[in-house]
């Protein structure tokens, strides 16, 4: 039987905010257990919830940059349930009425067989929740701890309809929402730290069916490979599992990188077992359309606007464009080093000499030895013909190694290449006169003497 993946994602993007969503408590990564957790998030008797003004605007950014509705009036829900790290035994969220409705993501797919393509899907919601803290084991023997420090930290849970049909597809997705919230400076998006998680709700069907399959979420999903290989792990066990006999379980799974498998942690709850009700002690956020529209003037340019100026502008390809704007540290870093010069040679330079720079030394674009200035400087002094190219790459090596300006560089070690042809031509008559035993040879046909002249011209030219 010929089956279908049917896969909806659940992320959850930690925002980039000081303080904790309903406290004053900052939000900070690494520090010692429950350092940073106030009377608010260890829920004791009488603490009230104050919500962050930082939390709500970087929602909206978000909700506006994919073409959703900015709702109006939304509002906070209790949503129940027991866990060791969270405190009040609830947690804050929004259900029925949450801050983001709709929108879209246009993503680039790479399937391991054929072509890449573009694929378009549809947003369900984004709202606001605060996240629980988290269990600790192994500090004390025999025992977990319970360290707070996470607990009120604001999310922005981003809803996807299940329209992805494999895990190139849901990475792909992943991917272009991890860069658009960094880009859009409403996270960090430091998936070690956190900063963006995804839940898999994946189930399949045969093809041609229009029913859904019964699904089974797979929880906390914190890598790109972690998600594609869960996504492909729990497919293929779906598939067995039915073409067994067997039936389906709605379930909440956890991915095992170890072992490369997903397993069941409980059954899965629905809405109704989190008995989900307004929080009495916020009232309804109310937006104006005069502060929606103020956000929005205030958006910086998108990656796709980015693009397509890159292109009609500045002459750069559309695989140019494209992998200059994955992120928004590239993309200035190459307006600063492209501004009023040749773009297209600087961008052959960024995608090139430089980016295997980085690699090689494990660095990213912030902590370059190369600065965009000197980048571009470089690029000056090939297309004025001060340097050739060849020499150009040697300049380049050593600017990795010491930050300096290429200009003082090429001054210093007497690099600029001689454009006065008489000046060569001189250098290449006296070449000539002193081996007239090999222009003989050269005449007689030994024409491979050529290299061996053009390397004494060089030479004496230096």
């Amino acid at each position: 039987m010929q089956w279908e993946v049917v896969i909806g994602l659940e992320t959850h993007v930690q925002l980039s905010t000081q303080s904790k969503i309903f406290s004053g408590a900052p939000c900070h990564f690494g520090d010692a257990p429950n350092v940073h957790a106030c009377y608010v998030d260890l829920a004791l008797p009488g603490a009230l919830p104050v919500l962050n003004h930082g939390a709500v605007e970087r929602a909206i950014r978000f909700g506006l940059a994919i073409g959703a509705k900015v709702a109006n009036h939304s509002v906070f829900d209790r949503k129940n349930y027991f866990y060791p790290d969270l405190p009040k035994g609830y947690q804050i969220s929004q259900f029925e009425l949450p801050i983001v409705l709709g929108g879209q993501l246009t993503f680039p797919v790479e399937p391991k067989t054929g072509e890449p393509y573009m694929k378009t899907i549809n947003l369900t919601r984004a709202h606001l929740e605060e996240d629980a803290g988290k269990s600790v084991h192994g500090i004390v023997s025999g025992h977990s701890g319970i360290d707070l420090n996470r607990a009120g930290t604001p999310l922005l849970e981003i809803v996807t309809e299940p329209e992805l049909r494999s895990a190139e597809e849901a990475v792909g997705y992943a991917r272009a929402l991890h860069a658009l919230v960094v880009w859009l400076g409403i996270s960090k998006g430091n998936m070690q730290e956190g900063n963006f998680r995804c839940d898999a709700n994946v189930s399949v069907r045969p093809k041609g069916e229009t029913k859904f399959g019964t699904r089974c979420e797979i929880k906390n999903l914190n890598s790109f490979r972690f998600l594609e290989e869960a996504i492909n792990y729990e497919v293929q066990r779906q598939i067995e599992v039915i073409e067994d006999g067997g039936k389906i379980v709605q379930a909440t799974r956890l991915y095992d990188p170890d072992k490369g498998e997903t397993r069941q942690m409980r059954t899965k709850e629905d809405s109704m077992d989190y008995r989900y009700f307004p929080e009495p002690d916020l009232p309804p956020l109310v937006l104006s359309d005069e502060f929606i529209n103020k956000i929005k003037d205030e958006i910086i340019e998108l990656p796709d606007a980015k693009k397509s100026r890159f292109i009609s502008q500045l002459g750069l390809t559309p695989y140019d464009a494209m992998v200059i704007c994955e992120n928004k540290e590239t993309a200035d870093f190459f307006e600063k080093a492209a501004n009023g010069r040749d773009a297209k040679k600087v961008a052959n330079w960024l995608m090139g000499d430089f980016f295997a720079m980085l690699k090689r030394k494990n660095l990213d674009i912030a902590n370059s030895p190369v600065s965009a200035e000197n980048l571009g400087k470089l690029v000056d002094l090939i297309c004025k013909d001060v340097i050739s190219g060849k020499i150009a790459k040697d300049v380049f090596e050593i600017m990795a190694e010491t930050s300096e300006d290429p200009e003082i560089i090429v001054e210093k070690r007497g690099l600029k290449q001689v454009t006065d042809t008489s000046a060569i031509e001189a250098v290449i008559d006296a070449v000539l006169a002193a081996n007239p035993d090999n222009v003989a040879s050269y005449r007689g046909g030994k024409t491979a003497l050529i290299g061996w002249f053009v390397g004494q011209v060089m030479k004496r030219s230096q």
